[in-house]
């Protein structure tokens, strides 16, 4: 629906810069006939809702295509024109043998030909654990498997369940158990412990619909009443609400917004976008990782926009605070006339509207967040090329990325969520990957993140040398000053005094702005980051020189990718810390 209708904001043409809000579905296979027609009407709702909510976005479904909930949700997400991706569990011919008759296979060939995407998750079956019976978990992992990749990619889980706990593995239950602790049997270990169990995030949205089930023995949930839906999360006092969750609605609109911005500078987004893929790259590089460099090119360049825009913020309010000073100055030590009050308002009213008109469009806020969302895409991006993953195989890049900083970077992460979406389901380990992210993510003294590193170390080193270097210009024209006050006050004129004065002023009050634009931004701070991710950079191109195995290799850049993400982590909160308001201009200007 949005995709296709330009008044909800998503038109055909820039669909490709929408970003996706996906919603997983899990649930039972035995529905109650008389409970579908309010199932279907109430999953309808809840696509059409949304995609009202959040015009700019892409609502795209997640849908293994099971008999029962599966289906049903499938069937509403393309009756409503909807994105439909399918990820198998295992190969499709395997597939349909759990389909129980002739007529639920042909369906399920029907309506997988109208699917968006269709892939099968990679075979690879773990050691099985020792309380496991080996017919339950040949039969059951791939489906355990299957939840947990639905759990990670998706914004919303929809969970057509009836509200019992269950340890079967692969179950509706242990699906939405592992969405909001985590854990799931036959995945994660039982004395296994993550961090996301203990911080709170957005990977825990459950809408769930209540519903009965057509099997013996299996009765309504006593205190759940079958078809009353509601949002479902780990809020220790309001779990269960009729309304989404404050959390959950802030990430969902940074998303859109974000989304917005993508539609809105398509077109010089395209043209001049800055992409981490080349003409050297590998024929068969990571399926999908062409959808991260998609998301990582909007991202980049939206970075790169705000970011012009706040420095132009920063500098016009600095240069008016330096004109503030220099009014002052001239009302105290050279003629007390009126119209320079008046003029050190005028500036200071112009520099609080230019900061009003930058916190309103909050330039500054998308400025940090699109450069560290395109950080974070660009670690990805080298991973999926590579072929890295996890110790633990059910969990992701995007899993731990700002996991323990304020919650509303989970926008972040949800867009991280569904770029590796095809990565993730079948990672890439051919040896060119490899020698591919070694020549284009660490490159050599003038090209890749060594190169850029380096430049811009130099760069700031030689802009604090400035600032330092105009601090003892100042200092000496103040001792100086006060000199020649000392040895020749007496014979200097009124005019002379004021002169002298003046200059000595206006030498500190440059100093000071100088001073104060470099804190604000963190020029001091970025010379000890840049220099930092130059050493590990460097330190991994050693190690990588030093080491013939692909797999080797992976682990060194696993290391790598996650040393620049907690640096990365560091340094928006640093940033954000640094944002200049009304007293600090008055301050600066006084």
């Amino acid at each position: 629906m949005a995709a296709t209708d330009e008044t909800a904001g998503v038109s055909k043409s820039t669909v490709g810069y929408a970003l996706p809000l996906v919603v997983a579905v899990t649930g039972h296979r035995e529905l109650v006939a008389d409970e579908v027609p309010q199932i279907r009407a109430r999953v309808k709702s809840l696509f059409e809702e949304l995609c009202e909510k959040y015009p700019y976005s892409s609502l795209t479904i997640l849908s293994p295509l099971a008999e029962g909930a599966d289906m049903l949700v499938a069937e509403v997400a393309l009756e409503l024109d909807l994105d439909l991706v399918v990820p198998l569990p295992k190969s499709k011919q395997d597939y349909l043998d759990d389909f129980k008759s002739k007529q639920g296979r042909e369906h399920f060939e029907q309506v997988l030909s109208k699917a968006t995407d269709v892939f099968e998750l990679s075979e690879n079956f773990p050691a099985k654990p020792d309380d496991i019976h080996q017919d339950e978990w040949e039969a059951a992992f791939p489906y355990t498997r299957l939840g947990a990749f639905l759990c990670s990619h998706c914004h919303i889980l929809l969970a057509i369940w009836d509200g019992y706990k269950s340890d079967k593995m692969g179950g509706a239950a242990q699906v939405v158990k592992f969405h909001h602790d985590d854990v799931m049997r036959g995945l994660t270990p039982k004395t296994g412990v993550s961090q996301q169990m203990l911080v709170d995030d957005e990977s825990d949205l459950v809408f769930h619909i209540p519903c009965s089930r057509n099997k013996v023995g299996y009765e309504p949930h006593p205190e759940i009443d079958p078809l009353d839906w509601c949002w479902y999360t780990k809020d220790e006092k309001t779990p269960r609400s009729k309304t989404l969750p404050a959390q959950h609605e802030l990430i969902f609109q940074r998303s859109s917004e974000f989304s917005a911005d993508a539609i809105k500078f398509a077109d010089s987004i395209e043209t001049e976008k800055l992409s981490l893929l080349t003409d050297e790259e590998p024929a068969e590089l990571a399926v999908g990782a062409a959808r991260i460099n998609h998301l990582y090119c909007i991202a980049d360049w939206l970075a790169i926009y705000y970011q012009k825009k706040t420095l132009r913020t920063l500098l016009i309010t600095h240069w008016v605070a330096f004109l503030m000073g220099l009014m002052f100055i001239l009302y105290s030590d050279i003629e007390s006339v009126q119209l320079l009050l008046f003029a050190f308002l005028g500036f200071f009213a112009f520099a609080v509207a230019a900061q009003y008109v930058a916190n309103k469009g909050a330039w500054q806020r998308k400025y940090l967040d699109c450069r560290t969302l395109a950080e974070g895409l660009r670690v990805q991006f080298y991973w999926a090329a590579v072929g890295v993953t996890a110790e633990n195989k059910w969990k992701f890049a995007h899993d731990s990325f700002l996991q323990t900083q304020n919650p509303e970077f989970g926008w972040i992460r949800n867009v991280m969520r569904v770029a590796g979406i095809r990565c993730d389901a079948a990672p890439y380990l051919d040896p060119a990957g490899v020698e591919y992210t070694l020549r284009e993510w660490i490159g050599g003294p003038d090209q890749g993140q060594l190169g850029y590193f380096r430049v811009k170390a130099h760069e700031r080193i030689r802009h604090h040398a400035n600032t330092e270097k105009l601090g003892w210009l100042s200092l000496l024209t103040s001792v100086s000053t006060v000199f020649i006050f000392l040895l020749f006050g007496s014979m200097l004129t009124d005019l002379w005094e004021s002169v002298l004065i003046f200059v000595m002023g206006s030498t500190l009050l440059v100093y000071a702005v100088r001073e104060g634009y470099s804190y604000a931004t963190a020029t001091k701070e970025l010379i000890k980051q840049y220099e930092f991710m130059l050493r590990i950079f460097d330190n991994a191109h050693r190690r990588l020189s030093a080491v013939t195995s692909s797999d080797e290799k992976r682990q060194i850049l696993s290391a790598l990718g996650q040393s620049a993400l907690d640096e990365h982590s560091d340094w928006i909160l640093m940033h954000r810390e640094r944002s200049l308001d009304e007293s600090e201009i008055w301050r600066m200007g006084a």
